[in-house]
């Protein structure tokens, strides 16, 4: 058995405090959000709980599909890697970027400067995307949907460069003798209609036109911060796309609080057996177990 864990959405704080001239920007906005309530919303204890439960878990795996950060400040490029030394080691964590990590132009260049480890592939090469990386019976494929955007617009954007070369990948492992279990990682809902206008995929249609025609195991997503599974047909059956909710959200509703996903997954012939389940906070206020996750379409 092989168990991956995937954890999104952490907005890791405080906010370091911007000077003048960074807030010439969109980030005026998001720093006065973060004031007005979000920095509240996102509870930095509660993450920190979140994650000494998670590793007690044994798992062999963490998936990370993005914002780390809030705003885009320089000063966050390296609390967002003090996270990711948190969650694991760069060979055993896999991280994918957010809106958020590109909130302003340069920002993402810089987060990936700095955490550039967490996306290394195959190839040896760090902050390029689509990238492949090998754990166990695991093919990891991470894309970034990152892009800067304006004010009061959270959109993303795969492009026609990620989408072809990642299809050649997933064709491609597709292909083998023993294809291994294809894991696609991305921050934004990848389907149409996976979330509203202003915060959506600008080329879902392209994107899961691609993975219908090359299939893929799994699909992993962020961005909502709220749980959710969703289905693509591809070649062999119907393919589960899950959004998990943001690691660090103290939420009174159910499915948008702090957690993370457990994925069992284990090789059976030429197929795999997957089950999956939720752990993290509770409607008593601790941290443990929520539902099982429903990944084969009824």
């Amino acid at each position: 058995m092989f168990r991956l864990a995937h954890i999104t959405d952490p907005h890791v704080g405080p906010l370091p405090r911007p000077k003048l001239r960074q807030l010439l920007s969109k980030r005026a906005t998001g720093f006065m959000n973060w004031h007005r309530g979000r920095g509240r919303h996102h509870d930095m204890d509660l993450l920190a709980a979140l994650l000494t439960d998670l590793h007690q878990q044994d798992c062999d795996h963490i998936a990370c599909t993005g914002d780390l950060c809030n705003i885009g400040l320089p000063d966050e490029w390296e609390t967002s890697r003090i996270f990711l030394e948190a969650l694991g080691a760069a060979d055993r964590v896999s991280f994918v970027p957010g809106n958020h990590d590109a909130y302003v132009r340069g920002s993402l260049e810089g987060l990936l400067a700095a955490c550039g480890a967490w996306t290394a592939g195959e190839d040896g090469r760090s902050g390029a995307f689509p990238y492949l990386r090998r754990r166990g019976p695991l093919a990891l494929v991470g894309l970034s949907s990152a892009i800067p955007t304006k004010p009061f617009a959270a959109t993303g954007r795969v492009g026609p460069t990620q989408i072809e070369a990642a299809e050649r990948l997933l064709r491609a492992l597709a292909d083998e003798p023993e294809p291994p279990f294809r894991v696609v990682m991305i921050h934004h809902p990848p389907h149409p209609g996976g979330a509203r206008p202003g915060r959506e995929l600008k080329d879902a249609e392209a994107f899961i036109a691609m993975i219908a025609r090359a299939g893929a195991e799994l699909v992993l997503h962020g961005h909502n911060h709220v749980g959710s599974v969703a289905f693509v047909e591809g070649p062999n059956g119907a393919i589960p796309i899950v959004g998990a909710p943001s690691a660090s959200a103290r939420s009174i509703r159910e499915h948008h609080r702090a957690s993370y996903y457990l994925y069992d997954i284990v090789r059976d012939g030429g197929r795999f057996a997957i089950t999956a389940a939720e752990r993290g906070l509770t409607a008593e206020g601790t941290i443990g177990p929520l539902r099982p996750l429903a990944l084969i379409r009824a």
